[in-house]
């Protein structure tokens, strides 16, 4: 098992992230993936001359990203970018690519429940038939109900991997599962060996380590699984706008190269642009609580 870590919660250079990412002791990146904003071999000599591997990738369902989009024109673009994302994976030397059904935030089906089965169905053994001549896996994230109306837990993401191919998995998150499932653990070991991918971020979706999730307990439980892949840390902090504020550099307050898009995402999932110290110091705290459970 290893380290990895998402950089899409801070908006950087990617040089940036993965000099922190040595600094705190973390194994691999997964990566938002925007094909056309990274050279794939210039990304890959980063991570080799700093000890460092890419996990994976993120396909990124925002905008009119949507793969069960009501308009085809709609779903084959999306399902044209994630192809993308899966070969841009493979040249990072990644393993797997996480991605929702849904663009992220849509809550309003549009069509009935046979007909976006059926879609589903379709797109995920499109993306399976070119995961499979990538060699790289598809994880079929289940996001809470406030974020998407379609697959909100693990049996359901189950379901439509198995039915599309042996490249399709599941990606579990620890923040969805706290919120979605009656027994996470459960959850896990249902996903047995079709899990490709775990999001780490505590009840809280902060960092690892600041709420209530029993870490020692969940680890163990992804091992008995048979799960040997990375806890990808994936962290949102909370804006506090009140006197009783606990972090005092948590609000950004320099400028950041961000695009408007990547701004609106972050803001629309409760967080804002955050500090150098106080990102870095959470991205630390995550390592501490994982690094001896993963390693010990």
């Amino acid at each position: 098992m290893e380290l990895a870590l998402h950089n899409w919660m801070r908006a950087e250079p990617v040089e940036t992230t993965i000099r922190r990412m040595k600094k705190y002791g973390y194994d691999s990146l997964e990566i938002m993936c925007e094909p056309d904003q990274y050279n794939t071999k210039e990304v890959r000599k980063l991570l080799e001359d700093n000890g460092l591997s890419c996990w994976g990738a993120l396909a990124f369902m925002s905008g009119e990203r949507d793969l069960l989009a009501k308009d085809e024109r709609v779903r084959e673009a999306t399902a044209n970018y994630t192809k993308q994302v899966i070969t841009f994976c493979k040249e990072l030397g990644g393993k797997t690519v996480c991605t929702p059904p849904t663009r992220v935030g849509k809550v309003v089906p549009e069509a009935d429940p046979e007909t976006e089965w059926k879609w589903s169905v379709d797109v995920y053994s499109e993306l399976n038939a070119h995961a499979q001549k990538e060699g790289v896996c598809v994880g079929i994230e289940p996001l809470n109900r406030f974020e998407t109306y379609f697959i909100n837990r693990c049996e359901q993401a189950l379901a439509l991997a198995k039915q599309c191919g042996p490249m399709c998995g599941v990606c579990l998150d620890a923040f969805h599962l706290n919120i979605e499932e009656a027994d996470p653990y459960a959850a896990i070991r249902l996903a047995g060996s079709r899990l490709v991918d775990f999001h780490a971020a505590d009840n809280t979706r902060m960092a690892c380590g600041m709420g209530r999730w029993d870490w020692p307990r969940l680890v163990g439980t992804l091992k008995e699984a048979g799960y040997d892949g990375a806890l990808a840390v994936e962290f949102i902090a909370t804006v506090d706008r009140t006197p009783v504020n606990r972090y005092p550099d948590q609000l950004e307050t320099g400028g950041v190269d961000i695009s408007e898009e990547q701004r609106k995402f972050i803001e629309e999932h409760g967080s804002s642009l955050l500090s150098e110290k106080f990102y870095s110091w959470l991205v630390e705290e995550s390592a501490k609580t994982l690094l001896p459970l993963i390693r010990g």
